[in-house]
């Protein structure tokens, strides 16, 4: 039985530190400034903007623990624990999403007019903070990373609207143009959620990350002298971005130390080549039982 374990350390705890203290400093900004200028767009963003230094203090956490090794209870390591986190975001980002919505729509019935001057230059401040700490998490590889880095686009974008509307307000009086931009712009968010639910959940129901990947792997087994079947193959993603594969390889007949030892550089070379992190892989003789499930029958 040969196993493969390399252990590469990228994480981006750092940037989520920082994230996470100017997302919680400005949360407190914003809800005096919706107050102030009487703006819903405002209010509803910094209401998000508290879901949301929520959803990256708990990524900083889950990210740092991603990065611990193995041990008796989590055999494979901490890494699931960062796609936890990338699942409590988006749970977080729906929630406030439609409490957006839910405090937008009746405003677009209303006769106030919010403070335009005031709405340029938080909308402005805005966009510069929110804007820097997704560019610090944009390159990020992790689900986590990636979910949290659509929660600050979200901002950005809120921002981007606001700062729209303050000037179109500066000259017409519309105000519906506030709630309404508010409301466009979650339901653009809610879409991206959605797809990246889409993407993790099946990482989590423990998919292979690509049928065709398996299929190439497989057949570069089959084509290994002294191979004459595979079985039992598994492929499946520890975090989106970590890859691990087990199978069972019938020999065609018993290996001598040399033949065998020959037989596993084979294998671990396919393994690398696919870009597999982790790896176990069972040779067997002919006739040797095969016991899965209390299965002697496996070929």
């Amino acid at each position: 039985m040969m196993h493969s374990h390399p252990h590469p350390h990228n994480h981006d705890t750092g940037n989520l530190k920082l994230a996470f203290f100017l997302n919680a400093g400005f949360t407190m900004v914003e809800l005096a400034g919706g107050l102030l200028t009487n703006s819903t767009a405002i209010l509803a963003d910094a209401v998000h903007d508290l879901g949301d230094s929520i959803a990256l203090g708990q990524a900083w956490y889950l990210e740092s623990l991603s990065g611990r090794q193995g041990n008796q209870r989590y055999t494979f390591g901490y890494r699931r624990f960062s796609l936890l986190g990338s699942v409590i975001s988006a749970v977080l980002l729906l929630l406030g999403s439609l409490l957006i919505i839910s405090e937008s729509l009746p405003r677009l019935f209303s006769t106030g007019t919010p403070d335009a001057p005031g709405m340029i230059m938080l909308a402005v401040l805005g966009v510069a903070v929110n804007g820097f700490a997704m560019l610090r998490l944009a390159h990020g590889k992790k689900a986590n990373i990636r979910m949290v880095a659509l929660h600050l686009l979200e901002d950005v974008l809120g921002w981007l609207a606001v700062l729209a509307a303050g000037i179109v307000l500066l000259f017409y009086d519309l105000p519906w143009l506030d709630p309404l931009l508010a409301v466009l712009i979650t339901l653009y968010i809610l879409f991206n959620v959605v797809r990246r639910l889409q993407a993790i959940v099946p990482v989590f129901l423990q998919a292979s990350p690509s049928p065709a990947l398996l299929d190439n792997i497989e057949q570069a087994i089959l084509a290994l002298p002294d191979v004459t079947d595979v079985h039992h193959l598994h492929l499946w993603s520890q975090d989106e971005e970590h890859q691990v594969l087990t199978a069972h390889v019938l020999a065609s007949r018993p290996l001598d130390a040399g033949d065998y030892r020959q037989l596993k550089q084979a294998l671990h070379t396919i393994v690398q080549q696919h870009g597999i992190g982790h790896s176990t892989l069972e040779v067997e003789w002919p006739d040797e039982p095969c016991s899965i499930d209390g299965d002697n029958h496996c070929r």
